[in-house]
């Protein structure tokens, strides 16, 4: 529902009793005045709530008195959308918005947004003439993906949605380009060591290794086994922000491979070898 704020402008109607039936204006203190009640706060109210609230006041005049509040004119409300979003920016807007109205306007989430997001709303401050700010998080991964729509929160005028960029992963051992690289919402081992070229001759794909950070100062260790996640006989994992990806190294392969190269090698310099005979050189 709508929740009503300052500067919107009511359409109030009792049943049966035309003298009441009128337009007002939240004040900007959020507050409406009314024949026989006087002075109501509106403000963050919906109008159910509000309907409710006239009702009780007007019980002591009225039997069972019927209300209805609609909203004649929505006040113009300028939400901010920063971050990783493809036209981030000031937006006006009217009627109530949600989360995800507003990730609509600016053209969605880009490739490199992270998984958490952040909404800074103004809140009144306990000192006169100052203003706090509060922040709510909200895990987009849950939002988007899993499909958890109680985190597609209402937003109000004054609001910023920040969506930082994402952090890194990191691969390493026997893959063609180790080193870091961006970390994207839902991305799995599979795409990391994709990113990385993919793995090398010497490889394990059997023995890979995620290191994460716990954020206590400690460190966990998660074994998979990319061989049978490639074949499809394990579900693939999800992979955090500043994970480490190590793949294993296949000993004898390693050997191999380093022989080779030594063989090949000797043979660009000109150099000399005996060769074992029984091991074929290609």
């Amino acid at each position: 529902d709508y929740i009503i704020g300052a500067d919107d402008l009511l359409e109030i109607d009792v049943f049966q009793a035309e003298e009441l039936h009128k337009s007002v204006r939240v004040s900007s203190q959020g507050y409406i005045s009314m024949a026989l009640i006087g002075d109501l706060k509106a403000k963050g109210l919906t109008p159910g709530q509000l309907e409710q609230q006239i009702s009780k006041k007007l019980e002591k005049y009225m039997i069972e008195p019927r209300v209805s509040v609609g909203i004649k004119e929505y006040k113009a409300e300028k939400i901010g959308v920063i971050g990783s979003v493809k036209n981030p920016q000031m937006y006006i807007v009217t009627g109530q918005r949600y989360l995800l109205d507003m990730l609509t306007l600016a053209g969605g989430i880009t490739g490199d947004a992270g998984e958490i997001c952040y909404i800074l709303r103004p809140a009144d401050s306990d000192k006169p003439g100052t203003t706090k700010v509060e922040t709510l998080v909200i895990n987009l991964d849950e939002l988007l993906v899993k499909g958890d729509f109680s985190l597609n929160l209402p937003v109000f005028s004054g609001d910023v949605i920040n969506i930082p960029r994402s952090g890194i992963v990191f691969v390493d051992g026997p893959v063609n380009r180790p080193g870091p690289f961006p970390y994207k919402l839902k991305m799995t081992p599979r795409e990391a060591i994709i990113t990385a070229g993919g793995q090398r001759f010497e490889a394990d794909p059997t023995d890979v290794k995620i290191v994460r950070d716990k954020g206590d100062g400690t460190r966990e260790v998660i074994s998979i086994n990319y061989e049978a996640i490639t074949n499809g006989k394990s579900p693939d994992v999800s992979v955090k922000e500043n994970d480490i990806i190590v793949m294993g190294t296949n000993g004898l392969k390693d050997f191999f491979n380093n022989f080779f190269g030594f063989l090949r090698g000797s043979v660009s310099t000109g150099g000399s070898m005996t060769l074992t005979p029984g091991i074929p050189v290609r």
